[in-house]
């Protein structure tokens, strides 16, 4: 990032309007102890110091985050004209979005994984070529807090997925890929979409959609997360507890 781009990103974060996100964490009594554990991981991430904004918290100014509306159709109505474009293509193409049991697929998150050693950055090589070590998280208990996996399939075979971290009040994509051969069929788009219908319809504390920061972002990234109603927040977080 250049100089004179990042003066600029620091002017905007400052004037960004503030919400106050609550991650309930005394919901998680009686669930697994590893959503309390992970809850308290997040939220004391979100605000450690800033790698190259040093005054600020790695996760309070400029989180990218999608305030969910009433319905699905409102949502969908909501994204720009080319990203419903985009989902109605992988429609089309016979694409479906459904949560997945992560361990059932990891022959396909590897392939995925491997079919672009660039993406925002260079992947590590263990990253790309490594085994996909299996998920070990619990089965949750209550819809307060979760950790599930999706995937985009055609028939029967993974062409993109996502793990998002659900802790009260917030949903966020901790990570997210798609088959580097597939992105023109719209895949990732209809992930993302995806996600939103699943979360209002099984998680109703949600209700912010998150996906990472939105200014350590490059353009084109940001290009991407503004096509889906994601957008620069200074966020007061809550843990709840």
């Amino acid at each position: 990032m250049g100089l004179s781009k990042r003066i600029k990103d620091a002017g905007e974060i400052f004037r960004l309007p503030q919400i106050e996100i609550d991650l309930m964490l005394r919901e998680t009594s009686g669930n697994q102890p590893f959503f309390a554990e992970v809850t308290r991981e997040f939220f004391r991430e979100s605000r450690r110091r800033h790698r190259k904004f040093m005054l600020i918290g790695n996760l309070t100014h400029g989180v990218a985050l999608c305030r969910l509306p009433e319905s699905f159709d409102e949502y969908f109505m909501m994204i720009e004209a080319a990203g419903r474009r985009n989902v109605k293509k992988a429609n089309r193409l016979g694409y479906e979005f459904r949560r997945i049991e992560y361990n059932d697929h990891l022959k396909e998150i590897g392939e995925i994984r491997r079919s672009a050693p660039v993406r925002q950055g260079r992947l590590p090589d263990e990253f790309l070529s490594g085994e996909v070590s299996p998920c070990r998280n619990p089965v949750s208990n209550s819809s307060c807090h979760d950790y599930p996996y999706f995937g985009v399939l055609r028939d029967g075979r993974l062409a993109a997925y996502m793990g998002v971290l659900i802790a009260g009040e917030l949903a966020i994509i901790e990570h997210i890929y798609g088959h580097a051969d597939l992105q023109s069929d719209g895949v990732v788009p209809k992930l993302i979409v995806g996600g939103a219908e699943w979360l209002m319809e099984n998680a109703p504390a949600v209700k912010w959609y998150g996906y990472g920061s939105y200014f350590g972002a490059s353009e084109s990234l940001r290009r991407f997360k503004r096509k889906f109603r994601f957008k620069p927040y200074r966020v007061q977080w809550k843990l709840g507890d």
